[in-house]
Order: C-alpha cells, then structure tokens, then sequence
C-alpha cells in the first residue's frame, strides 16, 4: 500500500485527520490516523470511504495506480521471467 498517497492527498485537500476520522464514523481521530500510518489496514468498504470523501479512485489512492496498470505490468513481467528461462 502507498500510504504517503494517502496522506499527500488529504493535506492537499485541506482535510484533517480528525475530519476524516469524523466522516468515517470513528470515535477518535486515532482511528483514521493509524490506517494513515499503516497500524490497521481499513476494509474494502473503509478503503472505498475514503477515496469518496477525497474524490479520488480507491486504486490511486492505495496503490499508487491503476490496478489494471500494475496487472499489466505483472504480466510483462512474467512474459520477460519466462523468455529468459527458456534461454
């Protein structure tokens, strides 16, 4: 997971992590600010929360990029592992 995204992203949006934590439904901003620092993976459903209270896709905001992107990526990889096996 590319949590920094995640943090870049709210500061640039002006959010804070108690107002995150507000929107999600958490008693404490500690809720929200351990998924920011890796402590606690969130859920799908959490994961999908955020990226609609940041206007952004749940792939960009975790991953980095697009998830059919890395795939591709891993099937180049997997193409190149086995031309040179067969070398």
């Amino acid at each position: 997971m590319k949590l920094e995204n995640l943090r870049e992203e709210r500061i640039l949006q002006g959010k804070t992590q108690t107002y995150m934590a507000k929107k999600l439904g958490y008693k404490y901003t500690s809720g929200y600010a351990n998924i920011e620092m890796g402590r606690t993976k969130p859920s799908l459903e959490i994961a999908k929360h955020i990226a609609d209270l940041l206007n952004t896709g749940v792939q960009e905001l975790f991953f980095g990029q697009k998830l059919h992107e890395k795939s591709n990526s891993l099937r180049e990889d997997r193409f190149l592992e086995k031309g040179r096996r067969a070398e």
